[in-house]
C-alpha cells in the first residue's frame, strides 16, 4: 500500500508539516493515530470542511486511526483563527444538538470497524471538568504570551479586539492534543493552514509535559479559481446536509466549478486514481461538462449516497436537454390562496434561496439573471399569481444554471 503521507502530496493536500521525513518514515512503516477537530457552531459541516474530510478518509483508507474531536468544549469558548470578530456564543443544548449531527455526517465518509475504525470523541468530556486554577498551573506555564502573540491569528484580531476568552483557545486546543496523546497514542494533528499556530502548540506541549514526539500536518485553505472562499454561493454556503442543501443543489455545484478549478477538485474530493483524473483533466471545450459530471457525481455520491447522486445527475440532464424532467430538482411548495393573492418575484428568490437577501434578488433582476418560467425577469415590482403556473407549478432560474421549482398546495 502507498504511503499516506505521498498520497496526500502527490494530490496536493500537504501544506505545512513539523519533520516531514521523520513523519513520511512513520506513515510508511505503522499504524499512526491522527486527529482532527471540528466545532459544533452549526448543525451541519460544509464543502468548506470537507477537504480536511477527504483527508481523513484517505489517511484510514491507508492503514491510519482516525481521531476525530467534536469540540463541544471549544465551542463554548470560540477559535479566533481566520477570524475578524468574535463567535457568536452558543448555548449548552444548542451545542449538544450539534454534536450529535456531525456524528452522524462523518460517519458517511470514514469506517467506524476494523483495528483502524475511527472514534468521535467529544472534548467536553475532559474541557469541562478542569478546574481553572489547576490548569493555569499544570498547563498555562508552558504558554508564552510572546510568542502566542506572534501567530497570525492573534495578530489580525488585535487590530479588531481580542477577548480573553478567545485567547485560551490555543491552550486548550494544545491540550486536547496531549489527552489524546495520553489516551489513545496520537501523534499527529492535521487541518487548515489557519489552525497552524495552535496544532504547533500543541506538539509543543507534548514534548514538555510528556517528553513525548509528535507532529502537525495542515492543508491549504482553500478559494476557488475566481477568489471566492470555497464552499460559498449568492445564496449562501452549501452545507453537507440534505436539508439544508438539496442533493440537487449540492450536485449543481459542483458541475459548476470554473474550468480552472476541476482537475485540483478531482485530486481532493475524489477517491479516483490519478491516471484517471489526468485523462478527465485533459479533456477540452465541451468535452470538460463530461469531467465535470464525474466530479459532481463521485462527491455527490460520497455525501448523499448513490441514488441520490443519479437522481440528482437525471434532473441536471434533463433541464441541459430540456426534456422538462423535474425529479431530484429542489422545491419549495406555497399555499395556493397565498399565490392566488400574489408573491413578489423577489420574495421567492429569497425562500428558494436563489438568492441570498432581498437585496442580491435586485441585482439579479437587474443584471438579468433571473427568470420565470424561461422568461427573463425584468422588473422589480414583478409580482407571481396563479396565472404564471405551468403545469401546477413555476420554474424560477438564477443565473443560467440554478433551478428552483415552486409547486402550490
Amino acid at each position: 500500500m502507498e504511503n499516506a503521507f505521498d498520497v496526500l502530496r502527490a494530490r496536493g493536500f500537504v501544506q505545512q508539516v513539523t519533520h516531514p521525513d521523520v513523519l513520511r518514515q512513520r506513515l510508511g512503516s505503522e499504524c499512526l493515530t491522527f486527529y482532527i477537530g471540528y466545532d459544533p457552531t452549526a448543525r451541519s459541516l460544509h464543502v468548506g470542511s470537507l477537504l480536511t474530510i477527504m483527508a481523513m478518509a484517505t489517511m484510514q483508507r491507508a492503514g491510519h486511526r482516525p481521531l476525530v474531536i467534536v469540540g463541544g468544549g471549544t465551542a463554548m469558548v470560540g477559535d479566533p483563527s481566520g477570524r475578524t470578530e468574535m463567535r457568536q456564543m452558543l448555548s449548552q443544548e444548542t451545542i449538544a444538538q450539534n454534536v450529535q449531527a456531525l456524528r452522524g455526517q462523518l460517519q458517511r465518509y470514514l469506517s467506524f470497524e476494523g483495528d483502524n475504525g475511527a472514534i468521535i470523541v467529544n472534548n467536553a468530556d475532559w474541557l469541562a471538568e478542569l478546574k481553572y486554577i489547576d490548569f493555569l498551573r499544570d498547563i498555562g506555564r508552558h504558554f508564552s504570551v510572546n510568542r502566542m502573540l506572534t501567530f497570525e491569528a492573534y495578530k489580525q484580531r488585535l487590530e479588531t479586539g481580542l477577548s480573553f476568552l478567545e485567547f485560551n483557545y490555543q491552550l486548550l486546543q494544545a491540550y486536547d492534543f496531549l489527552v489524546l496523546f495520553q489516551r489513545y497514542g496520537c501523534v499527529l494533528q492535521i487541518g487548515g493552514d489557519d489552525q497552524w499556530g495552535n496544532m504547533v502548540a500543541g506538539v509543543d506541549l507534548i514534548r514538555r509535559v510528556a517528553d513525548g514526539e509528535a507532529f502537525v500536518m495542515t492543508f491549504p485553505l482553500l478559494a476557488t479559481a475566481s477568489g471566492q472562499k470555497m464552499g460559498k454561493t449568492a445564496a449562501g454556503a452549501i452545507w453537507l446536509d440534505a436539508e439544508l442543501t438539496s442533493p440537487y443543489e449540492f450536485y449543481q455545484f459542483w458541475i459548476n466549478v470554473d474550468d480552472r478549478d476541476v482537475q485540483r477538485f478531482l485530486k481532493y474530493y475524489t477517491f479516483l486514481p490519478l491516471e484517471e483524473i489526468a485523462r478527465l483533466s485533459a479533456l477540452q471545450g465541451a468535452e470538460l461538462r463530461q469531467t465535470k459530471e464525474v466530479l459532481a457525481f463521485e462527491v455527490t455520491k460520497l455525501t448523499h449516497g448513490e441514488d441520490e447522486a443519479h437522481q440528482a445527475r437525471d434532473a441536471a440532464h434533463a433541464l441541459f436537454e430540456g426534456t422538462g424532467e423535474f425529479a431530484g430538482m429542489p422545491e419549495t411548495t406555497i399555499p395556493q390562496v397565498r399565490l392566488a393573492a400574489g408573491v413578489a418575484v423577489i420574495d421567492l428568490l429569497v425562500e428558494t434561496g436563489l438568492a441570498a437577501s432581498k437585496s442580491a434578488a435586485r441585482r439579479l433582476i437587474q443584471q438579468g439573471g433571473a427568470s420565470l418560467n424561461g422568461t427573463r425577469l425584468a422588473h422589480l415590482e414583478a409580482v407571481v399569481t396563479s396565472a404564471d403556473l405551468h403545469d401546477g407549478a413555476l420554474l424560477l432560474r438564477a443565473g443560467k444554471k440554478h433551478y428552483h421549482r415552486v409547486v402550490v398546495q
